[in-house]
């Protein structure tokens, strides 16, 4: 393989490296062309570890004439998913703990069993050659330390892989690397900025909307919810069960919020602040009472599972009012938040606060009701309070059960 055919390939790369395209596109492409300029090739794989909340890695598998496989390790705890058995006998795994930058393996020599199970399957599958190659990612300009990208190279034919066609691999794979590293890097401020902020918040940032005090006025629904006995339930749990209830109550909250369109801006303690954007004709009303729904039935079938393996069970709070907000940026001139102020957030803090002393879990303004339209009929006052800090008494509404 000369200069001829290695040239277009590496300007290829560059361009796609430059416009951003994903890691898929990027890896499916140098395969492809290097199979189109008559490298031998069977098989190729690439793996690299993730900052990411739910997975800990992403591997791609290219196999002559068959479609990319993609594989994303989960996440688990202390753990990022290379850590078992199958992993430890890889080849993979020796260069890493070795810190082996380069492996080359003819697989036809001899019908000895091969030193990682890996190579004998290649070789049943008609592989005559194995280069394995390891890239680190150093720390400085990445954002995950002790990252980086490993791949191998299976070739086929009696002679496997030429000297010229490893040497444009070496030459092609560090590029492929670095569009690697670049456009994870991208994906992991990306996931980060969205799971820490929340998705729009995460997106605006991202985007660039960073000055202190860049601020946009939003109408929108306001969710204000707390769980109820966590100061109790915090003096006596062990820190482990405490924060697995967390997670497991928070798990219903978010997850029906999100899948009716609702946006998580933050979590206070056991606290949580949601909106729903008035926006695009969206019915933010309608959609903050569907996810009360889900929430409700969620959290009573948490309870039940609780209840049965001898844990705390508990339930939320929440009100839901409507109005106008300021949303952008705000805070000191080196630590901002992207946040929520203005009266409407002051005032869904103090209706979430009269459920306990009302004994409703749920809790919704008159401005809220007022715009309900249809989905309000399920809507019943509850009575006139004045509210701690608001000028006037609101008449508040509480929501009758579907199954009323």
């Amino acid at each position: 393989m000369d200069e001829t055919k290695i040239q277009p390939i590496a300007e290829w790369l560059t361009g796609e490296s430059l416009k951003g395209s994903s890691d898929s596109v990027l890896f499916q492409g140098l395969c492809d062309q290097l199979a189109a300029a008559g490298v031998p090739l069977l098989r190729a794989n690439i793996s690299y570890r993730s900052l990411h909340p739910l997975y800990g890695g992403h591997s791609y598998t290219w196999w002559r004439a068959d479609e990319l496989q993609t594989t994303d390790w989960e996440r688990r705890w202390g753990n990022v998913g290379t850590g078992d058995d199958g992993f430890k006998a890889s080849p993979y795994y020796h260069m890493l703990a070795t810190n082996e930058s380069r492996l080359r393996y003819r697989l036809n020599q001899s019908n000895a069993p091969l030193p990682f199970p890996i190579l004998d399957e290649l070789r049943e599958k008609g592989g005559t050659d194995y280069v394995g190659m390891a890239m680190s990612f150093e720390q400085e300009g990445n954002l995950q330390a002790e990252s980086g990208m490993v791949s191998s190279w299976t070739g086929t034919g009696v002679h496997g892989f030429s000297s010229d066609e490893v040497v444009a691999l070496e030459r092609l794979v560090p590029m492929l690397a670095l569009g690697v590293k670049s456009g994870s890097n991208y994906r992991m401020a990306q996931a980060m900025l969205e799971t820490y902020l929340g998705k729009d918040a995460g997106r605006r940032v991202l985007s660039g909307q960073i000055d202190r005090g860049s601020i946009t006025s939003i109408s929108a629904v306001l969710w204000f919810a707390d769980l109820q006995g966590f100061t109790r339930m915090a003096e006596v749990l062990p820190q482990e069960d405490l924060v697995k209830l967390l997670n497991e109550y928070f798990d219903c909250m978010v997850g029906a919020v999100h899948a009716e369109g609702g946006q998580v801006l933050k979590f206070m303690g056991d606290g949580l602040l949601a909106f729903f954007p008035l926006d695009g004709g969206a019915d933010a009303c309608g959609q903050a009472l569907r996810a009360a729904d889900a929430v409700m039935a969620g959290v009573s079938e948490l309870n039940a599972s609780r209840r049965a393996a001898n844990q705390p069970a508990s339930d939320f709070y929440i009100a839901l009012h409507l109005g106008e907000m300021m949303y952008g940026n705000i805070g000191s001139h080196d630590r901002l938040d992207f946040t929520v102020i203005g009266p409407a957030v002051n005032e869904v803090s103090r209706i979430e606060a009269m459920c306990r002393p009302l004994d409703r879990s749920l809790l919704i303004s008159s401005a809220f009701a007022k715009a309900a339209g249809d989905c309000g009929g399920r809507l019943v006052s509850v009575g006139r309070y004045a509210l701690r800090g608001v000028q006037k008494p609101q008449e508040l509404y509480t929501l009758v059960p579907t199954d009323a």
